[in-house]
């Protein structure tokens, strides 16, 4: 059949169904650049608008899948047995560093990771942009350098490089189009990359809340269905868990900043909540790639975990020393926002907070932009916190100061003070799984 990108567009928004044969073409054709960029945001609005069937968002993620090579690591032995091959992705929210201090854990457990990652996306931040303000961590791997990483250390986060090139193109464009928020889009995505990257097993965060790209629980729950549902027919053993994404997670939002958090998880401290929701996705992994009779909070306590991540750092080019001395980016011009008044801190809005990090230059404008290392926000007083007046709440970093203006703008109105506590929230909301 002859397809065209203005009838594909036409077809979406005007409500109606692509065709299998139409999805097909328009990602082998955007792949290769037989369609424009101007051509494919506008059908990614038209999606973004009108949505998605099961069927189209089914035949959409083979498709990318399609567009380039699946990995398959099954021939991998450790000590003479298949490797426990796992990964986990989140849907993307504030202060998620999780996986950072989570595939060591698992590589500690004897797990086999091997996890494709991606850039910041928004209003969110990306594990590479996290891990490669390390200097000389390069997630730039062959296929050679993943195979023996995964056998000798249990681990290999790399970009997704051949994997599902049509969504490394999508995702860029849908970074800088404002189609970031889309069911389909997201589901699409975050399979297409996960199915090709040969695990066999599959942990997904479905983040809920103002920080996370779906308005609702009840979007959210439908995406993580959707998740679950195409990972389990492509052969991908999938559950998933529901999170809050109301609030940042932990302390630090950023690139620089959130490794340096992440640290201090793996030498056994770190906040609370990153490290409530790093074990539970932790034991979710090991008990989905049938690891049984480990402790993953064992990992943190006698340090294996901390061992196995620099291990993988020093793997990939990484600067061990500089953890050790704690010499990562920091921005070198700063503004304190300071508390109005004494009291306890309400609700902190993680949506604002990631834009206004956004903003200070941890994310990007256009594809391809050079995002800042040391651009971050450090929150000093978390929600129901003990606050004095005059005491510093948020401190923000970056390498130019005129953005600190529009950063600081973002976060007004997304936070208070108040004499009561806010409600709590559970940071773990549900299990799905088939």
């Amino acid at each position: 059949m002859s397809f065209d990108a203005p009838t594909v567009i036409r077809v979406k928004r005007d409500g109606g169904v692509l065709s299998d044969e139409a999805i097909d073409w328009v990602i082998d054709a955007y792949t290769h650049g037989r369609i424009a960029d101007a051509q494919m945001s506008a059908l990614l609005m038209a999606i973004f608008l009108r949505g998605m069937t099961t069927g189209e968002i089914a035949r959409w993620t083979a498709a990318m899948i399609d567009s380039g090579e699946r990995l398959d690591f099954t021939d991998l032995r450790r000590d003479g047995r298949p490797l426990a091959l796992v990964d986990k992705h989140s849907t993307g929210g504030v202060g998620d560093k999780i996986t950072i201090p989570l595939v060591p854990i698992v590589m500690a457990c004897g797990g086999a990771v091997p996890q494709a990652a991606g850039r910041g996306l928004g209003h969110t931040g990306g594990t590479l942009d996290k891990l490669e303000s390390i200097p000389g961590f390069t997630a730039e791997l062959t296929k050679a350098q993943i195979r023996q990483q995964l056998c000798d250390l249990g681990a290999a986060i790399f970009a997704a490089g051949e994997l599902a090139p049509a969504d490394r193109k999508i995702y860029a464009l849908r970074d800088v189009t404002a189609t970031t928020e889309s069911l389909p889009l997201i589901a699409s995505s975050v399979m297409s990359k996960k199915i090709a990257e040969g695990t066999r097993a599959l942990v997904l965060d479905s983040k809920v809340g103002s920080g996370a790209f779906l308005d609702t629980e009840a979007e959210s729950r439908e995406l993580a269905r959707t998740m679950v549902e195409l990972g389990e027919e492509h052969g991908v053993r999938t559950r998933a868990l529901l999170t809050d994404m109301h609030a940042p997670l932990g302390r630090t939002v950023g690139n620089a900043i959130e490794v340096v958090e992440s640290l201090e998880v793996l030498e056994g401290g770190g906040p609370g909540d990153v490290v409530e929701l790093t074990l539970a996705l932790a034991r979710e992994m090991c008990d989905v790639a049938g690891l049984d009779g480990v402790d993953p909070a064992q990992t943190l306590r006698d340090g294996t975990a901390m061992d196995r991540f620099r291990d993988l750092v020093a793997a990939q080019g990484g600067d061990v020393d500089s953890l050790l001395a704690e010499r990562l980016p920091i921005g070198t011009h700063i503004e304190t926002v300071r508390a109005p008044r004494g009291g306890t801190m309400g609700d902190i809005d993680a949506m604002a907070v990631g834009l206004a990090v956004w903003r200070l230059g941890a994310g990007r404008t256009m594809p391809g932009e050079q995002v800042q290392a040391g651009a971050g926000i450090r929150i000093h007083r978390k929600p129901g916190e003990p606050v004095a007046a005059g005491e510093p709440l948020f401190t923000l970093y970056t390498d130019t100061p005129q953005r600190l203006p529009a950063a600081a703008a973002e976060l007004d109105g997304a936070w208070s003070v108040g004499d009561e506590p806010p409600p709590t929230r559970p940071l773990i909301i549900d299990r799905i799984s088939m």
